[in-house]
């Protein structure tokens, strides 16, 4: 049977920055600069998740520093403007926090980044609770599989599962992650199964089945079966 997916508890980091609800706008500053990221969790209580801050939270404070805005752009940009006067991680963090547990796959992680464009997220257990945080680059680390890896797990999980009595006749080459399946094989309706199985193998880029059925085997009698 095909491999359990890599889950997000699998590449997140572990070590978090994070600050507290009543971080000061400066703290939250340093921190960023310190630690080198780009966002961070706000936390309360014991590590409970209730936002995320990020430095995209902190440029209208300098944005509208020495500005008038129109009535029109007050109006269109409310929440810019109320974050320009924010003074605490509170009053400045996204909220709720787009979050994922750590039993979620990595191609749930992603699709969750890309539909609320954003580049990371905080990992949270079922009551909120700060495990880790997975970022795109982590979502990439798939792709760092040799090829010789996905070759062998593309032969056990996807060839010996389908093909078990041709496992040994068909051909499986991998080449910067692109899958070639070729060979000749009784049943083309499994051809598109092959090609997903092989495709949902970590590490994969893409599939290029090269495999054909009995009235394609050139040695195979004309008028037989």
């Amino acid at each position: 049977m095909p491999e359990t997916p890599h889950i997000v508890s699998d590449v997140m980091t572990q070590t978090v920055v994070a600050v507290g609800r009543d971080a000061p706008f400066k703290e939250i500053v340093r921190t960023m600069e310190q630690w080198k990221v780009s966002a961070m969790p706000v936390l309360e209580g014991e590590g409970r998740v209730i936002g995320v801050v990020s430095e995209a939270d902190l440029l209208p404070k300098e944005e509208f520093r020495d500005s008038d805005p129109s009535r029109f752009e007050q109006r269109r940009r409310l929440s810019d403007l109320a974050k320009a006067g924010a003074v605490t991680a509170e009053e400045l963090m996204s909220t709720p926090a787009i979050t994922v547990h750590p039993d979620a796959t990595l191609a749930q992680a992603a699709r969750i980044m890309a539909v609320r464009r954003v580049k990371r997220l905080p990992v949270v257990d079922d009551i909120g609770m700060l495990q880790g945080i997975v970022s795109r680059a982590d979502l990439l680390k798939v792709f760092l599989r040799s090829d010789e890896d996905i070759e062998e797990e593309v032969r056990r999980t996807v060839v010996s599962y389908l093909f078990p009595a041709l496992s040994h006749a068909l051909h499986v080459n991998v080449h910067e992650g692109v899958v070639t399946l070729r060979g000749h094989i009784h049943d083309t309706s499994l051809i598109s199964v092959a090609v997903r199985l092989a495709r949902a193998v970590e590490g994969v880029v893409d599939v290029e089945p090269h495999l054909t059925g009995p009235s394609a085997d050139p040695d195979r009698p004309e008028g037989t079966q």
